[in-house]
């Protein structure tokens, strides 16, 4: 199996973006500092080779870039996450919040018939490996406060800016 990366610059810093074989989107990272580079030795020591090619991302670095631009409100992008049944229904529920919008861990978990799991919708928002597309940034805490962030709370907070929502950093 071979993935296709490449590192593009955001108003949240570097992300490292990752498609499969297929163009399917794989990951999307927070790539601060040398993340980028335990990234890419994490796939590789699962097996995956790493290929660096702007032009297998150039579609979703394209969305992305436009994302940022307030140019685009939904993207349209093959994804091919990995993870358990319960993540992906969660992930799978996180792509209905509009785009400006937020929710809490417990309306989420509400939405998708676990009303008592909001702790494990929370860990399945954490293991999102496609931020941004698959909006994780949109969940936050039931009194409104934002919550963990995989790139950081200032990310969180600027994501939703970028969606119109003024939330205190």
């Amino acid at each position: 199996m071979t993935y296709y990366t490449t590192t593009m610059d955001s108003p949240c810093g570097p992300l490292l973006c990752v498609v499969d074989e297929t163009g399917a989107v794989v990951r999307i990272e927070f790539a601060k500092g040398r993340e980028s580079q335990r990234i890419t030795e994490r796939m590789l020591d699962a097996g995956i080779d790493v290929v660096e090619d702007p032009g297998r991302t150039a579609e979703l670095r394209r969305q992305l870039a436009e994302y940022f631009a307030g140019e685009r409100r939904d993207f349209d992008l093959r994804l091919a996450p990995e993870g358990t049944p319960f993540e992906r229904s969660v992930w799978d529920e996180l792509r209905k919040i509009p785009f400006g919008e937020t929710r809490s861990y417990g309306e989420i978990a509400q939405a998708i018939g676990r009303p008592g799991a909001a702790r494990a919708v929370g860990r399945a928002n954490g293991a999102n490996p496609i931020p941004i597309v698959v909006p994780c940034h949109r969940v936050i805490g039931s009194d409104g406060s934002l919550t963990g962030f995989g790139g950081g709370l200032e990310a969180k907070s600027r994501l939703l800016e970028i969606e119109g929502r003024r939330l205190p950093f």
